[in-house]
């Protein structure tokens, strides 16, 4: 394909879900000296996964007593917080059903080196622009003040506030990921949140009516065959286990730091989003089958899983 032909096919591409990126204005108090409260105007960015229902960030509607919603033609509406989790930093809104749901697309299918696009609206301005990068990287963990943000998604694409909360878009047009600026430092890097992870948020409101956080108590990362070589691991692909939470259930049931996790209720497990989300589907059983392998031994033990309000 040419790049007069790649062109085309970007402007194409940004026509068709344009109209299911959104504006968010935010109204948020701030205290004043003598004069009470006066609010304080916060913009930050959607799109619509289904008739009536943006998603975003928690940070952008976070403390927010009025939420609006500002559709591409310039329609205006309220919106409700249906849902919010801070730890996956999402937030589901409940809008009038205007404009046109996007694609969701599988986070898990994202390679290296893929073209993305970051759609929203900058540093308050009302109208959305366009970025455009690769995806750079693909199982990142940011770690803030606030939160942990496991398994996210790292491009070169720029995401400025304001952009926060809006879309990042393959060449097929659909969502793959939500952008956030939660890093503000982190000059010339964007990240964005899984869609996947996007829509086991939604299911859990779903099934649950509110977003829960269901653990068991480590921290891990993704194990490579580099890693494997250069540790004397002897299995190549699994999660190596790099904190344990004292007094977890992972604790009391003698997981250590170096243990490897091969697999997650019988299913192999190589993304941090696996084992989460072999988590989350045994909420109703209670408990998670983990297969891990310790040095040359490997054995399987079951581990309860605590469940918390997001």
């Amino acid at each position: 394909m040419s790049i007069k032909d790649l062109s085309k096919e970007i402007a194409s591409i940004i026509r068709n879900v344009k109209p299911s990126v959104v504006t968010i204005s935010t109204e948020i108090p701030h205290p004043m000296i003598f004069f009470g409260y006066e609010p304080v105007k916060g913009y930050g960015s959607g799109f619509i996964i289904a008739p009536g229902y943006v998603v975003t960030n928690a940070h952008v509607v976070r403390g927010a007593t009025r939420v609006s919603i500002i559709f591409s033609d310039g329609f205006i509406s309220n919106a409700k917080i249906v849902a919010m989790d801070p730890r996956r930093d999402l937030a589901l809104l409940r809008t009038e059903e205007h404009g046109t749901p996007m694609k969701l697309g599988d986070s898990n299918r994202i390679e290296v080196g893929e073209i993305v696009l970051a759609i929203g609206s900058p540093l308050g301005l009302l109208e959305n622009s366009v970025t455009m990068g690769v995806v750079s990287a693909v199982g990142r963990t940011l770690t803030t003040q606030e939160i942990i943000l496991e398994d996210v998604i790292q491009t070169d694409a720029a995401i400025n506030p304001g952009n926060s909360g809006g879309p990042l878009v393959n060449l097929n047009g659909e969502a793959i990921g939500v952008t956030t600026a939660i890093i503000p430092f982190a000059q010339g890097i964007g990240f964005a949140i899984p869609i996947n992870a996007v829509k086991r948020f939604i299911e859990m409101v779903s099934k649950y009516g509110r977003p829960l956080r269901a653990w068991i108590g480590v921290y891990v990362a993704p194990l490579n065959p580099t890693m494997a070589a250069l540790y004397k691991i002897p299995v190549n692909e699994g999660l190596l286990v790099i904190r344990v939470v004292p007094g977890s259930p992972a604790d009391r049931r003698g997981i250590v730091e170096g243990d490897i996790i091969v697999s997650a209720n019988g299913r192999s497990v190589r993304r941090t989003s696996e084992l989460r989300e072999a988590i989350e589907e045994s909420i109703d059983k209670g408990s998670v089958t983990l297969q891990v392998q310790r040095g040359r031994k490997t054995f399987e033990v079951d581990v309860e899983i605590i469940v918390e309000e997001a």
